[in-house]
């Protein structure tokens, strides 16, 4: 069985850009929650991209829906694979990442392998999965679900949500939360420009930090 529901509303071109400047470690600073499991890595460690979240439910082999959904995408897209389970099979390759490329498709999380690296390293294809497979899916045409809600990487994912993934793992965001994350994400990144010039300039960071204080006191308490 295949369900299919209508593509989420891309989000605004301008907060993607906003959230495109955020270190997802940054976040990880004072946010827990959003992120997928770090065993979910990028093939291509330098991009950082971000985007509006279309989600695919593919079941075992089969990668009929994937295919298909590629005449649906949108530029802007982040394709997000829940894979019911399968480590076994790389739904993803060569062809998959010249269709996807093409059709303006920003990058791909996919919870479970891919194949064909060397060719998405050539295309430039920011792809974040669980390692490579040689054993791909087939086009069997048995079932699948588009734009329901998934689960990749423990995070559970809907139609619509923004995804920001880099060097250090992916991170979704509902779209009310984007801004206000990405701007506090980006002062954090301004004040660690200023910490650093300190640092260089001679100052000590625990000094800085307050952790030499912290455990001064708590030597006293004692």
């Amino acid at each position: 069985m295949f369900v299919l529901n209508e593509m989420p509303a891309p989000l605004p071109a301008a907060e993607m850009a906003l959230l495109a400047e955020v270190e997802t470690a940054t976040v990880g600073h004072f946010l827990h929650d959003g992120f997928v499991d770090p065993a979910i890595r990028g093939v291509l460690p330098d991009k950082r991209v971000a985007g509006t979240a279309v989600t695919l439910r593919l079941p075992g082999a089969d990668s009929t829906l994937l295919h298909h959904a590629l005449s649906l995408v949108r530029p802007g897209d982040v394709l997000v694979i829940d894979r019911a389970g399968d480590v076994r099979h790389a739904c993803w390759g060569g062809v998959v990442t010249h269709a996807a490329r093409k059709a303006g498709v920003v990058a791909a999380v996919i919870d479970g392998p891919a194949t064909d690296f060397g060719e998405i390293r050539r295309q430039e294809m920011p792809l974040w999965c669980r390692g490579p497979s040689p054993i791909t899916t087939k086009l069997l045409g048995l079932a699948g679900a588009m734009n329901v809600p998934v689960s990749c990487g423990g995070q559970v994912v809907e139609p619509g949500d923004a995804v920001l993934a880099d060097e250090s793992g992916v991170l979704v965001l509902k779209p009310d939360r984007v801004e206000p994350v990405a701007r506090r994400a980006l002062a954090m990144q301004e004040r660690e420009i200023e910490l650093l010039a300190r640092i260089h300039a001679g100052e000590m960071l625990p000094a800085i930090s307050g952790a030499t204080a912290r455990i001064e006191a708590a030597q006293q308490a004692e």
